[in-house]
C-alpha cells in the first residue's frame, strides 16, 4: 500500500525536537525494524509520522501499518488529538490545542452523524444521561467545561496565526514564544490586516509587550495601578476568573509533569525535602489569601 501524508493531519501531532527525531532514527537503525505499526487510514496516515518519514530515508527498514475505520475526517482528526493527549512529554500549550483542536473536530463529526454521547448510569437503564461534548472531554482530562471552551477559541487563534506565518504554531506551542491565553485568543477577534503586526508583537520578549509585576500583592494600590495597560477597563470579571484558571490549570499540569518523570529522582529525602518546602511555600501564600492577610 502507497502511504500519503495529510498536511492538517500532521499538523495536529506536536513535532519532535532534531534531538527527539535524531535519536528516534537511530533507534530505528539499530533494531533494523520499525516496531510500532504506523496507523493509516485508506492509506493516509494517521499516526507514525515521524517513523514513516525515517523510511523514507532508509527504504531498507521494514515497518508494518495498522487500519483504522473513520466515519469522516473530523472523526480521525478527533482520534488523532486525542491519541496525542496520552503522551508524556507535551507541553502545557501543546495539551490545550490538542484538548481544543478535538473538541471542534468531535463538534463538526457530531453534526455531521447526529451522533450523542451517552453515559448509562448504574441502578436503572432507564437513568440515562446525555453528556455534551465539550463535558465529555474535560470529564476525560479532569478539567471543566469551560476550559475546554477556551481551549477550543486558543486552537483556533493559534491555527489563523500559523496561516499568517507559517511555522509560528510550533514556536508558540513548543514555549519559544511566551505568551498569555489573552494574547493568544486576541488573534482570532482582530482584523485581518491588523494580524501580521500582532505576530511581532508576539516575537517580542514578555517584558517588553507587557511589564510583569513581581510581588504585586507587595505593591500599592497606586504602583499597581500605574503599572496596568491603559486598556485594563475593558477586563471583566470572568476575564480575571478564566486567567486564575488557567494558572492553576497550568500549576497542576507542569508539577503532575516534573513529579511524574522524576518520580526516582524525588524519591531520595535530601529532594523530597526541598519539594515538601516548595508546597509548604505554596501553600502559606493561598493561606494568606484565604485568611485577607493579602486582599483580594
Amino acid at each position: 500500500m502507497e502511504l500519503r501524508i495529510d498536511p492538517e493531519f500532521e499538523s495536529r501531532i506536536p513535532p519532535l525536537t532534531d534531538d527527539e527525531f535524531t535519536q528516534l532514527e537511530e533507534n530505528i537503525l539499530a533494531d533494523g525494524v520499525i516496531i510500532s505499526p504506523i496507523i493509516v487510514w485508506d492509506g493516509v496516515i494517521i499516526d507514525g509520522h515521524n517513523r514513516f518519514r525515517i523510511v523514507e530515508k532508509h527504504p531498507h527498514i521494514s515497518f508494518t501499518t495498522c487500519e483504522r475505520t473513520f466515519g469522516d475526517r473530523h472523526e480521525a482528526l478527533a482520534w488523532i488529538c486525542k491519541n496525542q493527549l496520552g503522551r508524556r512529554n507535551l507541553t502545557f500549550q501543546q495539551k490545550k490545542y490538542l484538548i481544543g483542536r478535538q473538541y471542534e473536530s468531535e463538534k463538526i463529526s457530531d453534526a455531521f452523524h447526529g451522533n450523542q454521547h451517552i453515559k448509562v448510569q448504574s441502578g436503572s437503564g432507564q437513568n440515562v444521561h446525555h453528556h455534551k461534548t465539550a463535558e465529555r472531554i474535560a470529564e476525560e482530562n479532569d478539567i471543566n467545561e469551560k476550559t475546554v471552551r477556551r481551549a477550543a477559541q486558543y486552537s483556533r487563534a493559534v491555527d489563523l496565526a500559523d496561516e499568517v506565518e507559517p511555522g509560528i504554531r510550533k514556536e508558540i506551542l513548543s514555549g519559544a514564544i511566551k505568551a498569555t491565553d489573552k494574547e493568544i485568543t486576541a488573534f482570532a477577534s482582530a482584523d485581518p490586516n491588523d494580524r501580521p503586526a500582532l505576530i511581532e508583537e508576539l516575537r517580542k520578549p514578555p517584558k517588553l509587550r507587557k511589564k510583569v509585576l513581581p510581588e504585586r500583592h507587595l505593591l500599592s494600590t497606586e504602583e499597581i495601578a500605574s503599572e496596568m495597560p491603559a486598556d485594563i477597563s475593558k477586563e471583566t470579571p470572568e476575564d480575571m476568573l478564566s486567567e486564575l484558571e488557567d494558572a492553576l490549570n497550568s500549576f497542576k499540569f507542569r508539577w503532575s509533569v516534573c513529579l511524574s518523570h522524576n518520580s526516582d529522582y524525588f524519591a531520595e529525602k535530601q529532594y523530597r525535602t526541598k519539594v515538601n518546602l516548595l508546597i509548604q511555600d505554596g501553600l502559606n501564600y493561598l493561606n494568606q489569601i484565604l485568611k485577607g492577610d493579602i486582599p483580594l
